[in-house]
């Protein structure tokens, strides 16, 4: 039976979170021995928008040592860096020759982003057709996607098709991988929105990294509902964040906590077990970044067979000479 080929992508534009942790790379380290898994750090995808060449390849290297500590094992998953592999790149200007400018002009990111007004980098409108390169190129199978993320995964599928159809069978079609409900971390400074890398104050993120102290005063910080029982329930979202959050820490359903704060120490608690053997880990390997390079230059040399493969397929195809 052929083996499931799965990407995860992770952009270096701020620290992985808790969201991160249970959403992406759980599922990811999970699937291990069961899928051919890529885990990319998207580098090239966090320059659409102004940036400090400096942090990203800070928060690239970052990434890539808290996936190591997370427990991403590189010798099953290989760990790449997207601008480590230039077949992306070159692919991504072979599927632009199949892809319209009105596609590429309504994806969500591009129209909210540019609304703005101001300058606008040529790459937020492009980079829709990059993430298709991305996923194309490996001959992926499932994308883990969230709801904002499933426009990308249909436009992949759209340009995957229309250069089927016109250039004969080239291109895998990918699907798309919900995470677990229960995995869905929102912010708990604002539960109605998705715990986020970027968030501009940060209130309501737990980093991987943070500690003890930090974990402890965000958790309590954390919004909570005025209503006397303490339950999961649609009108009460900062609670109900909170007890998701505790189940997913501790792979358990919890009981009914008897208070705010009771329950807002035993999310502390189950937080605080989950990321100290990640921060111990990070620890010891960020003193010897030679050998987290070397796992990526090791995983890009365990795809690129495969890209290199890929885009000498899709050059025949649309009529270059290899």
């Amino acid at each position: 039976m052929a083996t499931t080929r799965r990407l995860t992508g992770f952009k270096p534009t701020g620290h992985l979170h808790l969201g991160n942790l249970l959403g992406a790379l759980r599922p990811l380290i999970a699937a291990q021995n069961d899928t051919a898994s890529i885990a990319m750090i998207a580098d090239l995808h966090a320059m659409t928008m102004d940036h400090d060449p400096a942090e990203i390849r800070a928060l690239a290297m970052e990434q890539a040592t808290v996936l190591l500590a997370a427990g991403v094992d590189p010798a099953r998953t290989p760990i790449i860096l997207q601008s480590h592999v230039s077949e992306h790149t070159e692919l991504h200007y072979l599927l632009e020759c199949v892809t319209g400018f009105g596609e590429a002009s309504r994806m969500i990111q591009f129209k909210e982003k540019s609304a703005g007004g101001g300058p606008v980098r040529l790459s937020l409108l492009t980079y829709p057709v990059l993430m298709a390169a991305d996923i194309l190129l490996y001959d992926i199978d499932q994308v883990p996607v969230g709801e904002d993320q499933n426009q990308h995964l249909e436009l992949t599928r759209t340009i995957a098709t229309r250069f089927n159809a016109r250039y004969g069978e080239t291109f895998r079609l990918p699907g798309g991988v919900r995470p677990d409900a229960a995995a869905r971390v929102m912010d708990l400074a604002d539960p109605a929105t998705k715990m986020g890398k970027s968030t501009a104050a940060g209130a309501g993120r737990i980093g991987l990294l943070d500690p003890p102290d930090v974990i402890r005063r965000t958790v309590a910080r954390a919004v909570t509902d005025e209503f006397a029982q303490v339950r999961r329930h649609p009108e009460q979202a900062g609670v109900t964040n909170l007890i998701n959050i505790l189940a997913a820490c501790t792979g358990r359903e919890p009981a009914d906590p008897v208070s705010y704060g009771a329950l807002k120490r035993e999310v502390t608690d189950a937080v605080e077990a989950l990321l100290a053997p990640i921060r111990a880990r990070h620890a010891e390997l960020v003193k010897d970044p030679a050998h987290v390079r070397e796992i990526l230059e090791m995983g890009a040399a365990q795809v690129r067979p495969t890209a290199t493969a890929t885009v000498r397929r899709t050059r025949a195809a649309i009529g270059l000479l290899n």
